[in-house]
Formats: structure tokens, sequence, C-alpha cells
């Protein structure tokens, strides 16, 4: 019995100097930031929380891992309060409840320090951020491309990171010793394709733009005759009439027309539209005033045009007139008033692209027996007056802009027209896919010259985009400026075959009256038709 008490304290001395080793560490059961650091010294305490909290946080994208440095979204400790807060728990123990502890291994009144540390939130969010930038794949939109080969490509599913929803995860992992514990599952949304609309389109025709290398404006109105849907790029912007003004000519001189157009004026409309000749529009607006009087013509145009609602289109001037006194040298519109006039427009003829397209579609809808043409004017223009406005314009095959953008079987009946800074085309396409409205302006701010080098070619671009927009099953893939190289040549070859005819013809003619030699003179038509002077 002796023996075993001798052993007893000698143990106890033993286990008395070994406490005295670690008295000055810290106290059993300590914990600091949830980490036991229990007999450890301020140093090894200081290197665990350290090991710990600065270990890298394990983001889970999908399939993914990104590590987090804590140190990089400016994480950190205050470790010596901490530790101080520790050591001061330690003090308050007394030696032999200390000494108690150390023998059980178990704390009677445990201490525990709650973490001290902060984070810029900020720098968290930009971490999450580059993570999502380099892993995300966010769903596609369809595209329209340009030129020979696939003109569509679907859109595609994909799937976005919620930075906002995987913020706090994310910090809360920052504050956690564990390294199961420091892992956080970001927020993935899942994205579905998304449909083709008149949004892709707008894209397409802005990217057009972005690469045109001339510092250009455009003004594109695009409406869905089925859906009504619209695309609208500047399209209430004052820019100038052009000839494609003359379209509202078509509409006017039908109305004060009673019934079919005669010999005389079905030449004239056949001139404006096809040979976009001023003389023949000016012509028109002496039968639009019921007398010999273009500028009366002109101001019952642009009456009849805001009736309509078309409020910023006008003409003030007949094409190629002068101002005179007693007739106004332009109009003020909601469009002219604006601050900042972007296209330059012409005073003496204005419109926008969405009041050209407005009208277009009116024709339109007239010729199918609706629309505001018949409910404006009841019983002074009809669906088959506003039919052959369209098959008119369908003749046109001058001015190669919309036309050359689809396929040569489809029917486009559209004015175009230009001055030297401002280029442009409106029509109605009669595609397989729809019936769609398209006006198309392309200006040169600030320019002397507008080369059609370089318009015509995005307006030809434009205008396929649009087709294969309401085409994209079947899109129109030639190459539009191939087209027109094409159409260019066999244009020059039929002139020229008709020339050699003509010359050929003349040859024979004069064969002939040689071989007559009786010589009988004739009689010499000296009528001349007088070029007409605008009445004012």
């Amino acid at each position: 019995m002796l023996l075993l008490l001798v052993l007893g304290l000698l143990y106890l001395g033993y286990q008395a100097f070994l406490y005295s080793q670690v008295r000055e560490k810290l106290p059993t059961g300590a914990t600091i930031a949830q980490l036991d650091v229990g007999g450890l010294s301020r140093e090894e305490a200081a290197a665990a929380l350290t090991e710990r909290y600065l270990s890298p946080v394990i983001l889970q994208h999908l399939e993914e891992q990104v590590e987090l440095n804590p140190q990089d979204v400016g994480f950190n400790m205050d470790v010596e309060t901490m530790l101080d807060q520790a050591e001061a728990a330690r003090g308050d123990v007394p030696f032999w409840e200390g000494f108690a502890e150390f023998l059980l291994q178990r704390s009677f009144d445990s201490t525990s320090i709650q973490l001290i540390a902060g984070y810029d939130q900020a720098a968290l969010r930009t971490q999450l951020e580059n993570v999502a930038s380099f892993l995300d794949k966010p769903a596609t939109a369809p595209q329209l491309l340009l030129g020979a080969g696939t003109s569509y490509k679907p859109g595609e599913t994909g799937y976005v990171t919620d930075v906002e929803a995987s913020l706090p995860a994310a910090e809360m992992a920052l504050y956690q010793p564990e390294a199961e514990e420091r892992q956080v599952e970001l927020v993935i949304e899942m994205q579905e394709a998304a449909e083709l609309n008149m949004d892709v389109l707008r894209t397409q025709i802005e990217q057009v733009m972005a690469s045109d290398g001339q510092g250009l404006l455009d003004s594109v109105f695009v409406l869905d005759l089925q859906t009504g849907e619209e695309l609208a790029i500047n399209a209430t912007d004052a820019i100038s009439g052009l000839s494609i003004l003359k379209i509202a000519i078509f509409v006017e001189t039908y109305r004060v027309l009673e019934g079919t157009p005669n010999e005389y004026v079905q030449g004239l409309l056949y001139d404006t539209a096809v040979l976009s000749s001023n003389f023949a529009a000016n012509l028109l607006l002496h039968e639009i005033a019921g007398e010999a009087n273009t500028y009366l013509g002109a101001e019952l145009l642009t009456e009849s045009m805001h009736r309509l609602g078309l409020v910023n289109t006008f003409l003030a001037i007949p094409y190629d007139a002068n101002v005179v006194a007693t007739r106004p040298s332009t109009y003020t519109t909601p469009a002219n008033s604006a601050a900042e006039l972007i296209f330059e427009p012409d005073t003496a003829r204005q419109t926008t692209a969405e009041d050209i397209g407005t009208l277009l579609s009116m024709i339109y809808y007239c010729s199918k027996g609706g629309g505001a043409l018949l409910a404006v004017y009841p019983g002074e223009i009809t669906p088959q007056d506003c039919q052959n406005i369209i098959d008119l314009m369908v003749l046109n095959e001058e001015g190669n802009l919309i036309r050359f953008g689809v396929p040569e079987e489809v029917n486009v009946s559209h004015k175009h027209g230009w001055d030297e800074v401002t280029h442009g085309d409106a029509g109605i396409v009669f595609s397989p896919g729809a019936d769609y409205v398209m006006v198309e302006y392309v200006h040169y701010p600030g320019g002397d010259f507008l080369l059609h080098d370089f318009s015509f070619p995005i307006l030809r671009q434009f205008a396929q985009l649009t087709y294969n927009y309401f085409n994209f099953e079947d899109p129109y893939t030639e190459n539009v400026d191939d087209r027109a190289i094409r159409e260019a040549a066999a244009r020059e070859a039929a002139a020229e075959a008709a020339a050699a005819a003509a010359a050929e013809e003349a040859a024979n003619t004069q064969d002939g009256e040689a071989a007559g030699e009786e010589g009988v003179e004739g009689e010499v038509d000296t009528a001349v038709t007088p070029t007409p002077t605008p009445t004012p």
C-alpha cells in the first residue's frame, strides 16, 4: 500500500512538473474561433489559426472547382486580440484547478474566444464575377449570318452564376475552420435558348454599322405585317424625303382620281415609280391639285399625310423647284423640332423611317380591305387602288437595295431615293415566311458626298438580314455584292444587245430608203412637248 502511495505521489509530482511546463500555454479546453488551442503556446495557436483560416475556400461551379484565396478578398484576423483574450481567461484559473484539468484532460470552465475577422465584400463579389466570367456559358440568341453558307444559327441553352445569391455562402465559408465547411456550391441558373426576335435582328444590323469604318448613321424601320412587331433604329428622327417621298404622291394621285388612271396619268405613275422622274412626279402634283399648280399639289399632299397621322412628313417645295414667297419653304414637325438633327434633313422635303413604313403598311392593309387609308378616306380610295400602287412599285428594278437582299423570285414593292449624303430604300417585301415592311437609310454626317460603294453594300446587308429573319428556315445565302456584280453585268450585256439591234435596224432602214429613190418629201412634226414650270 505504501508503495502504491509513493508511486502515486511520484506520478502526481511528475504530472505537476509537466503541468508547470505548460502552465504558460493556453488552458485545456480553450478554443479560439472554433479551434481547440488548449495546451498550445501563443505562437502555436497563431500558426494554427492562420493555417485554417487562410487556407483556400473551394468554389464549386457545376463540375469545376476553383480555389479562392482569402487574402485576395481582404480577409484578415485580429489574432493578437484573440490570443490576449484567451490568455486573460487562463490567468483567472487557480493552479490546482488548472492542474486538475490537465490531469483529467478536460476543462471545468471552458474558454471560448469568438473569431475576430473581416473581409472586403466588394473584392469577394469581384472574385465571384471573375469565376463566372470564365466558367459561365450564357444561353445564346439565334444569329443571322451574312453571305454564302449557313445564314441562321439557332440559339443554345446555357448557365450563369447568380453572384448575389452566392455571396452569403462564400462569406460564411471564410469564417469556417474545417475544410469541408470551406466549400461553396455557387448558385447556378440554367438558361433556355433565346427565341428569334427583333432584338436579334437589331444586334446584327448594329454590328454591320459598327464595322462600316466611315462613321455613317443608319435609320431603319421594320414591321411584321402579320404580327405588328416592329424594329426601329433612329426611326423617328427627321430625314430627307428624297424620291422615297414619291410613295405619298402615288397614294394621293389614286385618292383624287375618279376611276382608273388614264393613259397619260399611267405614264406619269410609271415614270415616277420606275424611272424616279422628278418631272413626272411634279406633273402628278398637278393631278393632286386639280390644276397646273405644283405647289398647291405639294400642300394638299402634306395636309393629307398629316391627316393620316404622318405628322413628320411633308413636301414643302416640289422636286427641282425653287422657294416662292407665297408658299411655305418648310414645315415644323415633332421630328425636326428635336435639339439635334442627326440626319441633317432637307428643309424642303422631310419624313421619318417610321412615317414611311407606316404609310407602306397602310397601303398593304388597304389592299386587303382594311386599315387607316380606307378609314380616313372612305370612298376616295379603294383596295384595288392600293393594289395598283403595290403592283406599280414592284416594277421598280432600279435602286437595287432591298431587292438585292432577297431572292430574285421574291416581289419587292419599293421606292428608292438618294441625294449627296443620304441613300435609302423603302418597300413591302412579299416573302415566303411573312410579308413585311422595310425602310432603310444610311447617312454621311458632315460629309460632302456619300459614295454608293460604301452605302449600297450596307443597305443590301440590312435587307438580307431582315429577309433571313423572316425566313430563317430557308434563308437567302447569296453574297449580295456578288449579286450586284452579276446583275450589273447582265444589264450591261442586255444594253449592248439592244444597241446592236437598234443599229442593225437603223442600217436596214437606211438601205430601204436608198432603194426607194423616188423621194417624196414628208411632213415634219414640229410639235414640241413643253417643259412644265412648277407654278406657285
